[in-house]
C-alpha cells in the first residue's frame, strides 16, 4: 500500500513543550496561544462527495475554523465558508457529517470549553451546507447551551438524532418543523458513557450506550455501561441490561466505542481496546469476534465498507497504527501494513475513515498532542 499525508498545517510543537502545558492549561490558555489557535487542528470526521470528488472534513479548531473539504482533483484544501456563521465556541464537528435526501450536508457542533462558560456558549444548532450553491446556514439550536458529539440522520422521517455532551442525552431534531424531542439522559455522571457515534439499524432504530449510576454505592460497577435503542415506530427507548462482553470472558461489560451498519441485518460494534463484536439488534446480544492488537494500546473508531463482507479500518494508537482489512461476516481480519507517511511520520490515531469510488482510503488523524493532525491518503 502507498501512504501519503495531506497537511493543513505542519506545526510541530515538540514533546517537551507539549508535556509541560497540556496537563494544566485551561481552554482559554489554548485559545490565546497562537500556536494552538492558528497552527493546530484535529481531523475528526469525513464524508465523501463522489459527484464533486471532495472529502468534507469535520475539524477540531481553537479558532472555530471547523469545516473544510479536501478536493481530490486539485489536491488541495477548500474553505467552505464556515467563518461566515462561526461562533467563538464552535470547536469541532466530532462525528457529525451526514447526507440529507435533499443533497445537502448536515452537521452539529461539539465543544471544547468547560462549565464556567456554559451560559456564554449558545449551544449547538444543526448546520446545513448546500454543495451546489455553497450556502451554509445554522438552523435552530437543539438544546440551549448544550453541544452535540454525534448525529445520525433518518431520511425516511426527515429527522436528525443528536448525542449531546454535556449532559449526556439523546434528542431528535425534526427538519420539517424544527421541533426538538428530548429522549432523556443516558449517562451516569461518573464518566462518559457514550461512544464515538450513534447509528441506525436496518429497522430504523437508533443505538447508543447508556450507563447505570448505582447511587447507593461508591461506584457504578464493572457492568455499568450497557446498550440502548430508540424505536421511532413506537416512540420508546429500550434500556438493555447488558453491554459488550469482555473479551476475556470476565464479568462486566466493555464500553462500545463505535457502531457500524453494513446492511446485513446486524450491527458491528468496536470496544475493549479495539475489539470487534457482532450485535443482534433484536436481543442486543453481542458476539465477540476478535481483538486485532491486544498487546498494546489500540482502538477501532471507524470502519468503512468496501464490498459485501469486507471493510477497512485502522488498529493501534499512539503512533503505532496499522491498516487492516476486515472480513466482518467471517469474523476475521488481516493487517496490511503500518501507517507511515512519505517523510517517516506515523499516525497518532484514527478517528474516521472514508473510501472513494476508486478504492482510495482517506484516514482522519485526530488529537495528536505534539503536532497538527493530518489527513492520510492510502492507495491499496
Amino acid at each position: 500500500m502507498r501512504v501519503r499525508t495531506i497537511k493543513l498545517f505542519d506545526e510541530d510543537f515538540g514533546n517537551q513543550w507539549c508535556d509541560s502545558v497540556l496537563d494544566h492549561w485551561d481552554y482559554e490558555d489554548m485559545r490565546e496561544d497562537p500556536k494552538w489557535r492558528k497552527g493546530w487542528v484535529s481531523f475528526d470526521c469525513a464524508l465523501y462527495d463522489p459527484t464533486r470528488q471532495r472529502i468534507y472534513l469535520g475539524i477540531t479548531s481553537f479558532d472555530a475554523d471547523i469545516f473544510k473539504a479536501y478536493d481530490i482533483r486539485s489536491d488541495s484544501f477548500v474553505d467552505l465558508g464556515y467563518g461566515r456563521i462561526a461562533n467563538e465556541f464552535d470547536a469541532k464537528f466530532h462525528r457529525s457529517l451526514v447526507w440529507g435526501d435533499d443533497g445537502c450536508v448536515y452537521a452539529a457542533i461539539a465543544l471544547l470549553h468547560d462549565a464556567d462558560r456554559y451560559w456564554d456558549a449558545p449551544g449547538s444548532p444543526i448546520v446545513k451546507y448546500d454543495p451546489v450553491s455553497g450556502v451554509i446556514t445554522k438552523l435552530a439550536v437543539v438544546v440551549p447551551h448544550v453541544y452535540i458529539q454525534s448525529i445520525a440522520i433518518d431520511n425516511t422521517r426527515n429527522t436528525i438524532y443528536c448525542l449531546c455532551l454535556p449532559p449526556e442525552k439523546l434528542a431528535i431534531f425534526d427538519l420539517n418543523t424544527g421541533v426538538v424531542t428530548d429522549l432523556g439522559l443516558i449517562g451516569n455522571s461518573c464518566g462518559m458513557a457514550q461512544g464515538e457515534n450513534i447509528i441506525l439499524d436496518d429497522d430504523g432504530c437508533l443505538w447508543s450506550n447508556w450507563a447505570v449510576l448505582r447511587a447507593w454505592q461508591s461506584g457504578p460497577g464493572v457492568d455499568s455501561v450497557r446498550l440502548c435503542k430508540y424505536d421511532p415506530r413506537t416512540g420508546q427507548m429500550t434500556f438493555f441490561k447488558t453491554g459488550l462482553p469482555n473479551p476475556d470472558g470476565s464479568y462486566g461489560s466493555a464500553k462500545a466505542e463505535a457502531f457500524f451498519n453494513f446492511g446485513d441485518g446486524f450491527l458491528y460494534v468496536s470496544g475493549a481496546n479495539g475489539s470487534l463484536y457482532r450485535l443482534d439488534t433484536q436481543t442486543a446480544t453481542a458476539e465477540y469476534l476478535f481483538t486485532p492488537t491486544p498487546e498494546r494500546p489500540s482502538r477501532l473508531s471507524s470502519l468503512v465498507k468496501a464490498e459485501d463482507g469486507i471493510a477497512y479500518g485502522v488498529t493501534g494508537r499512539q503512533n503505532n497504527c496499522e491498516l487492516m482489512r476486515v472480513d466482518y461476516k467471517a469474523g476475521k481480519f488481516e493487517k496490511l501494513g503500518p501507517m507511515v507517511d512519505q517523510d517517516g511520520k506515523t499516525l497518532w490515531q484514527n478517528h474516521d475513515i472514508v473510501r472513494t469510488d476508486d478504492g482510495t482510503l482517506y484516514v482522519c488523524e485526530n488529537d495528536n498532542p505534539y503536532r497538527s493532525s493530518y489527513l492520510w491518503e492510502v492507495k491499496l
